[in-house]
Order: structure tokens, then sequence, then C-alpha cells
């Protein structure tokens, strides 16, 4: 993953070298709807290559799988590293329109949640740790090369069988992406 990873950042790089990009090329955002509503933290960091592509990179902090509650004994204990691809298919403002984005993502963590076996309560524990691939869509209003805001959704596939016995074997994820780009 690591060699992937820094294959694509030297990749981009390299064309970047030779590339005029007349726009901000970096982005910092947070998925505020997550933050506010489910206490979970998506930090995120695009990096463009042209007016219509960038490498994505993420860090979810407390990521919920497909939006469990930890209403009673439930506790998740997990965070989450994101690398994708964003095209954009916008043609007004450098990065921004509608946008696809194939992805892959490493989770890592537990989950723990007590539950009753013959009128006794016992403390069970999931290891959530997984590689997940996937694909997200959404669109990113882009004001002044500055301000950026969108809605997104992602759906992934896992490859844990721990978590796929526990909860399920596809992800959902979606958000309202705020940002800033210098």
């Amino acid at each position: 993953m690591k060699k992937i990873i820094l294959f694509l950042l030297g990749a981009f790089i390299a064309q970047n070298a030779s590339a005029q990009i007349d726009f901000p090329q970096n982005e910092v955002k947070i998925n505020i709807a997550n933050t506010i509503a489910i206490a979970s933290v998506e930090l995120g960091y695009e990096l463009f290559m042209d007016d219509n592509q960038s490498i994505d990179f993420g860090l979810l902090l407390n990521d919920r799988m497909n939006y469990h509650s930890e209403k009673g004994s439930r506790n998740f204990k997990t965070n989450s590293f994101k690398v994708g691809y964003n095209f954009y298919f916008g043609t007004e403002n450098s990065g921004s329109g509608f946008f696809a984005s194939p992805f892959a993502k490493l989770r890592t963590g537990k989950f723990t949640e007590v539950v009753s076996i013959e009128e006794e309560e016992v403390q069970r524990e999931t290891d959530m740790s997984a590689f997940i691939i996937g694909i997200g869509g959404g669109y990113k209003w882009n004001f002044n090369d500055t301000f950026v805001i969108g809605p997104y959704a992602n759906v992934g596939r896992n490859f844990s069988s721990e978590v796929k016995d526990r909860f399920s074997a596809i992800e959902f994820n979606t958000g309202l992406s705020v940002g800033y780009r210098f």
C-alpha cells in the first residue's frame, strides 16, 4: 500500500513539474455533516494534477460502519486512511462540478458491545481491521478558487470476514465536504 501511494505521489510530482496550473493546487477539507451528526471526524487533503484531476487523501477518526449507532454499550474505536483519485466533469471552474472517485481505504480498530447470553452480560469484541475498495461521486462548488463545498456519497467493499460476519461486506458513507484551497 505504501509503495502504491509513493508511486502515485511521485508520478504526480513529475507530471506537475512541467504542468502549468493557474489555480490553487491544494485543498484541505472536513466532512462537516458526519462531524455534527455522528461525531466521526473525516479530514481530507486533495492535491490537484490539473483542472479535472486530483489525488485525494483522507483520515477518518471514529470511522463508523454504515452509520451504526453507539447507543447502549456499543463502542467504535476505529480509524481509517483513504487514498483516491478524483475526476471532475465540470467545465466552468477548476476542480468543480460532478466528480467520480475510485478509492482504497485501510481501517484499523475494534468494535465492542455488551450482549446478553443466557441472562449474563458479556462484552463482545469485533476486530474491524479491513482493506476496502470502492467508488464515490458527488458535486463540488468552487467559490473564487478559495472556498469549496459539496455533497458526496461512497460505496465500498471490505475484505474482512470478521467485519462481514458481524456487519456487512458493503459499506456506505455520505457527507458534506467543506474546504479551503491554497
